[in-house]
């Protein structure tokens, strides 16, 4: 069983693009370079280990993909069989990649949170642990590890940008900011309309169920956020803003961005990226809820569920 640390420290990019487009410098931590190509293995991957020197004989985890990628190669690397339960809006190029890192691969459910329920299910044999894809401290830990690694590099910046799916990598970021001393630095919190489970528990001031998920962006496909996410707004403990944009805009993210640096993110990723590339900044300010903004850091928190052909189809599908 491999002790080693199963994530990389990831590049951070001073973007002379988004710099320009921001009038502002912009950091970009590129955690599409992970060996899964996302963010998930540094929490999903400490997990894991940690599971694993328990004891653990089989990792089982429910993910509409980058989550269960995560597992599946985490319990490859550490020698511990993987059962991936995703839902059926799963691309079929994301389950064959769960297969070549040798995961047992189960279609099930309309949505995450039933495929979810069958993991559950799953998890309560013997000697099975259930690797939740976002709710769990040790993937907070494990997440946090991205902003430790940026303290070492820049100062503290004025903003940091991420995605909110499930709320894993927001309670990641926050983790990683109280660990290094940056407790005033705000947060804003990206979604796209239509998988804005977070923004719906901020308006109601609690725990929100969407009935659907039916933006494009299925990455971020949970219907209820954590309620870790949650409490950090609630009661104050962070600020953290929360700013929604149409799949329109997060799919013009994606295209501008593989111009300006060529490479591919997913529309889970070009929510963030539309913080930067639709304005959502001076619109903060402009409401006074942001103050004067020098540098920013942008989460590219993935570009495992995207292709070119996708990209294709979506730019037509959006009259881009």
């Amino acid at each position: 069983m491999s002790s080693e640390q199963l994530h990389i420290k990831t590049p951070l990019l001073e973007s002379h693009p988004l710099s320009k487009h921001a009038g502002f410098k912009v950091w970009l931590k590129l955690e599409n370079t992970q060996p899964t190509s996302t963010f998930k293995i540094r929490g999903i991957g400490n997990l894991c280990q940690k599971v694993a020197k328990a004891g653990c004989k089989q990792i089982v985890c429910s993910s509409g993909g980058n989550a269960g990628l995560a597992a599946a190669y985490a319990g490859r690397r550490l020698g511990v069989p993987a059962i991936i339960i995703v839902p059926e809006t799963t691309p079929q190029f994301t389950v064959e990649r769960l297969r070549e890192e040798g995961a047992t691969v189960e279609v099930y459910g309309k949505v995450w949170d039933e495929a979810n329920e069958k993991a559950m299910k799953l998890a309560s044999q013997p000697d099975h642990v259930l690797v939740h894809p976002f709710d769990h401290p040790d993937i907070w830990e494990g997440h946090g590890t991205m902003i430790v690694e940026i303290s070492e590099e820049i100062a503290k910046p004025d903003v940091v940008i991420a995605s909110v799916g499930g709320g894993g990598l927001m309670c990641g970021v926050i983790n990683g900011l109280w660990r290094v001393g940056w407790k005033d630095v705000p947060v804003i919190a990206m979604e796209t309309k239509g998988c804005d489970s977070f923004n719906a528990a901020v308006q109601a001031g609690k725990l929100v169920t969407l009935p659907a998920i039916t933006s494009i962006a299925k990455c971020l496909g949970s219907t209820t956020v954590c309620s870790k996410v949650l409490q950090y707004h609630t009661e104050g403990l962070h600020a953290i803003h929360s700013e929604l944009v149409s799949d329109t805009h997060a799919v013009s993210a994606c295209l501008k961005f593989t111009d300006d640096h060529r490479m591919l993110v997913e529309p889970a990723c070009g929510a963030s990226l539309a913080a930067i590339y639709s304005d959502v900044i001076p619109k903060l300010q402009k409401e006074g809820k942001l103050g004067e903004v020098h540098s920013a850091v942008v989460i590219v928190c993935g570009g495992n569920s995207v292709t070119m052909e996708l990209l294709d189809q979506w730019r037509t599908q959006f009259g881009l």
